[in-house]
């Protein structure tokens, strides 16, 4: 038997249900409790200042689309940096992050931050033959990707990428995980 949320009392916006009846509350809920991939999706700026500057994002939001071509989609939120700058840049990396990297996913999932530029400062990667932009060490998999097609969808894009090539580093633990609002470890 599925169980409902209670609604409170709307304090903001958020609570307030949309036409179909589900507020943005509920559908978070709901969806905490599907279990994702922790990837570090990484490009770099060309334009920013005089060598450029290392952009990263953690996603969970990414999956495999199709096998042939390979494919892969992420989804990004409207109008943050990364959204800005695969909209100009049409090559980017991923790297799918091992349990052990808790700590990189949650330096690059925070909000309102100065500068990529210390985020990757003493982080050990290699750039990318394809994309320019830094794969992680200690990554399960590291993936180079070419921008197919971006589709507006509510308040993110969805951006579909040809994968170019693939890296598959020896060794490593599991997968880093997220499930009900916490970083996690399979098993």
């Amino acid at each position: 038997m599925l169980q409902r949320i209670p609604s409170s009392p709307p304090v903001s916006d958020l609570a307030i249900p949309h036409a179909e009846g589900v507020s943005n509350d509920e559908f978070r809920a709901a969806m905490a409790r599907l279990a994702a991939g922790v990837v570090l999706v990484t490009a770099h700026d060309p334009d920013d200042g005089p060598r450029g500057e290392d952009v990263g994002m953690t996603a969970t939001a990414f999956i495999s689309v199709s096998l042939d071509p390979p494919l892969v989609l992420v989804s990004l939120r409207n109008g943050s940096r990364m959204d800005d700058l695969l909209a100009d840049v049409p090559v980017w990396a991923v790297s799918i992050l091992a349990e052990d990297q808790r700590h990189v996913a949650g330096r690059f999932a925070m909000k309102n931050r100065v500068s990529d530029r210390l985020l990757f400062a003493d982080l050990p990667y290699a750039r990318g033959e394809e994309s320019g932009a830094p794969l992680l060490d200690g990554a399960l998999a590291v993936l180079e990707c070419r921008t197919e097609n971006r589709v507006l969808a509510g308040d993110h894009t969805l951006v579909v990428g040809r994968v170019l090539s693939v890296g598959l580093p020896l060794g490593g633990g599991g997968p880093l995980t997220y499930y009900q609002g916490k970083y996690r470890r399979l098993g």
